[in-house]
């Protein structure tokens, strides 16, 4: 879900995972990728709302993860989980109840990303998300209706779907799973877990990069 600053040197991926040496800086216009991978609940006639809230801050340099934010959040317009929302994402409503709102959880994010370092200027980093809708219509769609500013840094976005179909010449269809059959990896944790799903973008950008891809910011400016 980024532009990250290209190395003016190249080297061969594969020498150096031979040698362990820790890969270029890979990707962007930044330093860190912010994955991030939201889970909603189907909410009646307000459409959707965000159940789970999780971030991995991903070094843009070794592609390991080095940070993990992770929330289940409050629904308000329908508290109740339905089964079928159990059933898909695995979340009970004992993970839920209790939890803070929305806007409660922005809040964190926003103290954790400054923890993190992420918001120092200097910095540079970009969200990435296994599609557009997360962040083009999720996020603002339940921010605008509860009322809620939507902070700019979830305004750019490297969308992983793109980018796979960059490298690797063909469309994903079904997202998480195609993308690791098409590059042989195990499949971590839970579809439709929110946090293994983070896991498994993580993954597989690790995975483009040491095949020497680029990653690039593929949202258009709001």
């Amino acid at each position: 879900k980024f532009v990250m600053l290209q190395v003016p040197w190249l080297q061969s991926c594969a020498n150096l995972m031979q040698i362990g040496a820790p890969l270029p800086l890979l990707g962007c216009l930044g330093q860190y990728f912010k994955v991030l991978e939201s889970m909603e609940v189907l909410a009646g006639q307000h459409g959707k709302e965000i159940i789970e809230f999780p971030i991995l801050k991903l070094n843009g340099r070794t592609m390991e993860i080095e940070s993990t934010f992770h929330m289940y959040v409050q629904p308000v317009v329908h508290p109740q989980l339905t089964p079928f929302c159990t059933e898909l994402t695995g979340i009970i409503q004992a993970m839920v109840d209790g939890q803070p709102s929305l806007q409660q959880v922005l809040e964190r994010v926003d103290e954790w990303m400054a923890k993190e370092g992420l918001l120092d200027p200097n910095v540079k980093s970009i969200f990435v998300t296994c599609g557009d809708w997360d962040l083009k219509v999720m996020l603002p769609g339940q921010c605008q209706y509860l009322g809620l500013p939507v902070a700019d840094y979830f305004k750019q976005w490297i969308n992983l779907k793109k980018a796979y179909s960059f490298a690797m010449g063909c469309w994903p269809k079904n997202g998480l799973l195609d993308m690791n059959k098409g590059l042989s990896l195990q499949h971590i944790g839970r579809p439709h877990s929110g946090i293994d799903d983070c896991k498994n973008i993580a993954n597989i950008m690790k995975t483009l990069a040491y095949r020497g891809f680029i990653f690039k910011q593929t949202s258009k400016p709001f």
